[in-house]
């Protein structure tokens, strides 16, 4: 899979905001998130989520419905579509 673009935008002591940018046939990488976040989808579309144990579910995305997800949530998203998603994670550090 290829790698998907991701651009920090805002970087502070109390929250950082990156654009991430998947491409068709993108992934994000087997990852652990170290603080809560919000995703602020700025496309419609549908990824998939991989857990660290292979469990694969798709994750439907409407632009501008957010959604947030507690510290420590471990897995990778994939685009498997034929669209790009693009989409705004807000990590809160404080």
């Amino acid at each position: 899979m290829l790698a998907a673009r991701s651009e920090i935008q805002v970087d502070k002591d109390e929250v950082r905001v990156t654009e991430w940018r998947l491409a068709p046939g993108s992934a994000t990488g087997h990852h652990t998130h170290g603080m809560d976040y919000v995703i602020v989808p700025l496309t419609p579309g549908e990824m998939t989520i991989v857990t660290s144990g292979g469990e694969r579910s798709k994750a439907r995305l409407a632009a501008g419905e957010s959604y947030f997800r507690k510290a420590g949530v471990q897995h990778d998203v994939l685009n498997e579509t034929s669209t790009e998603i693009v989409f705004l994670e807000i990590e809160l550090k404080a």
